[in-house]
């Protein structure tokens, strides 16, 4: 089965791909995790508690069913940040589950900081088996359900550039905020 869980920062995906895959190990299943842009900067899925893990680092050009029958054999794969992934990576993980007996569990973003969806993410939600927004509830800074995610540089929300910035990261001049539809729509950081 091809499995995608969604939502904004902070809701818990990274954590919750490293406790699949600590549960699954337990229980002598053999798995690959997989990242692509994670903050670290390396080949690690981190989650901001503190939970991490080394990872495959997904470049563009990897052939996800090539690199699964060289580490063969694989029961299942944790793909962190899939939203990432190039759509033929994502085709590749229905391909696995489809036609390898391989449990695929996605784990990422639905949209960017504009609130257009991601390629990848747009390919999962039409291909995916089961689709399920992550339960752990982020606010915004009025108190509402936060649902998207805000790139801020400086003290100003801004809606152009590129699709993928990496930030949050100690050297980084950009950073991220969930924030609520109505405060999204309206640029509204509640700082000041």
């Amino acid at each position: 089965m091809l499995r995608f869980y969604f939502g904004p920062m902070d809701c818990g995906k990274s954590t919750l791909a490293l406790q699949m895959n600590y549960n699954h190990g337990r229980q002598g299943r053999r798995g690959l995790v997989l990242t692509k842009h994670d903050r670290s900067g390396g080949p690690k899925v981190t989650s901001r508690i503190g939970l991490d893990s080394e990872a495959i680092e997904v470049v563009d050009d990897l052939d996800l069913v090539d690199l699964v029958r060289r580490h063969g054999p694989v029961d299942y794969v944790i793909c962190d940040e899939a939203c990432f992934y190039t759509v033929e990576q994502i085709e590749q993980l229905a391909d696995l589950a489809d036609h390898h007996g391989v449990d695929v569990y996605a784990f990422g973003l639905a949209s960017d900081f504009r609130s257009q969806m991601f390629p990848a993410a747009q390919r999962l939600f039409e291909l995916a088996d089961e689709i399920s927004r992550l339960q752990v509830e982020v606010l915004c800074w009025c108190g509402r359900p936060g649902l998207l995610n805000a790139r801020v540089v400086g003290d100003r929300m801004v809606r152009t550039g590129e699709q993928v910035v990496i930030g949050d990261t100690d050297a980084a001049l950009i950073r991220y905020r969930v924030l609520c539809r109505r405060h999204h729509r309206a640029g509204d950081l509640g700082e000041g």
